[in-house]
């Protein structure tokens, strides 16, 4: 199955916090750690899976700092 990647900078002390909510969420997407020091992530999003993953994301940017990123072939923009 194909995944949609979204590349996010977060508070770094809140990867693992982020892991932990989308595990619960059963199969909508899969956080991997790009680079701990900094923050970045990318979420491998399920198909059909979008709306929920953002409504997520949405309540959580209310007590951390999630913002979306560009990323391509190992260069962050």
């Amino acid at each position: 199955m194909q995944t949609i990647q979204k590349y996010y900078r977060v508070d770094r002390r809140e990867i693992c916090f982020l892991r932990f909510i989308f595990e619960a969420y059963d199969g909508i997407a899969i956080l991997t750690t790009i680079d701990s020091g900094s923050g970045f992530v990318v979420l491998h999003i399920s198909p059909g899976c979008e709306e929920d993953v953002e409504m997520v994301l949405q309540d959580l940017k209310k007590e951390i700092m999630i913002e979306p990123v560009a990323f391509k072939k190992g260069v962050k923009c």
